[in-house]
C-alpha cells in the first residue's frame, strides 16, 4: 500500500490568521493519525507564515507515525531537522518568497551541494528524499546525490489530468521505473487530489508515499476530515 502523509501547513495558516491556538495544530495532527494516515508532513519556511519552527519541535513530541519535514536546506532548516530527527527529510529548492513549491532540483547543477547536505542527514540516520521534476535525466542523476528517495513533482500531471489528458501520467511512470532501477524509492506530491490520485497510483509503479495537503484539507471542508482520509486510503490501497 502507498503510504499517505498529510501536509498540515494549511491548518497552521488558518490558526495564524486569527492568532491564538485554534485550530490546535498538535491535536489536528494526532486526529489525522487516528483516522489512519501513515504520516505527517510539514514545510516550514523562513518567514514562518504557516508552520513555525517551534511547531516542528512540538509535533515531534506527539506524533506516532512517520514525520516528514520538507524545505530548502538553508542552515536554519538543516539545524531544525538535525534537532528534530524526523524519519524523513525532503529537500525542496524553494525561493524564500515562493507561495508554494514550483520546481524540482537540477540534480546535475546542484549535485555537490545536495550530496553534502544528504551526507549529513544520513549520518544522523534520517532518510532523505529530493523533490524532482518528472524529468528522466534529473531522476537518473538524483542517484549520484546519495538520496534514498525522490519525490516526483506532480503539478503538471494534475493540470493535464483535469483537462482529460490521462497520458500525462506516462512520464511519471517512466521516472518511477528508472528510479527503481537505480535503487531509489519513489514518493510524489503537489496538487494530488481525490479526483486524480487513483489513476496516478494505478499507473505509477512502486509508489511508496504521497504527501497531500492543500487538496485534502479543502476536500475535508466538504466531506469531513475522517471521511476524506479514508477515501484517500482506499485509493492508495487499491
Amino acid at each position: 500500500m502507498t503510504q499517505l502523509s498529510v501536509n498540515i501547513n494549511k491548518i497552521a495558516t488558518l490558526r495564524n490568521a486569527r492568532g491564538g491556538d485554534v485550530p490546535n495544530l498538535l491535536q489536528f495532527a494526532k486526529d489525522i493519525e487516528i483516522f489512519g494516515a501513515q504520516g505527517i508532513t510539514v514545510h516550514p519556511r523562513p518567514d514562518e507564515r504557516h508552520i513555525r519552527y517551534q511547531d516542528v519541535l512540538d509535533l515531534k513530541t506527539v506524533l506516532t507515525t512517520e514525520f516528514n519535514i520538507e524545505g530548502n536546506p538553508i542552515n536554519k532548516f538543516i539545524d531544525l531537522v538535525l534537532k528534530t530527527q524526523p524519519e524523513q527529510v525532503t529537500l525542496v529548492p524553494d525561493a524564500i518568497d515562493a507561495i508554494t513549491s514550483n520546481a524540482g532540483w537540477d540534480t546535475i547543477t546542484h549535485k555537490d551541494f545536495l550530496k553534502e547536505v544528504i551526507t549529513e542527514f544520513k549520518r544522523n540516520k534520517i532518510r532523505t528524499s529530493i523533490f524532482v521534476d518528472p524529468n528522466t535525466k534529473m531522476v537518473k542523476n538524483a542517484h549520484a546525490t546519495g538520496a534514498d528517495r525522490i519525490e516526483l513533482y506532480t503539478e503538471e500531471y494534475a493540470k493535464r489530468y483535469a483537462m482529460g489528458d490521462k497520458n500525462a501520467v506516462e512520464i511519471y511512470a517512466d521516472c518511477a521505473r528508472i528510479a527503481a532501477e537505480m535503487g531509489l524509492g519513489v514518493n510524489a506530491g503537489h496538487d494530488l487530489s481525490l479526483e486524480n490520485i487513483g489513476y496516478f497510483k494505478e499507473k505509477v509503479p512502486g509508489l511508496l508515499e504521497v504527501s497531500i495537503g492543500h487538496a485534502l484539507i479543502t476536500e475535508a471542508l466538504y466531506l469531513g476530515l475522517e471521511t476524506t482520509i479514508k477515501k484517500y486510503l482506499k485509493f492508495l490501497k487499491e
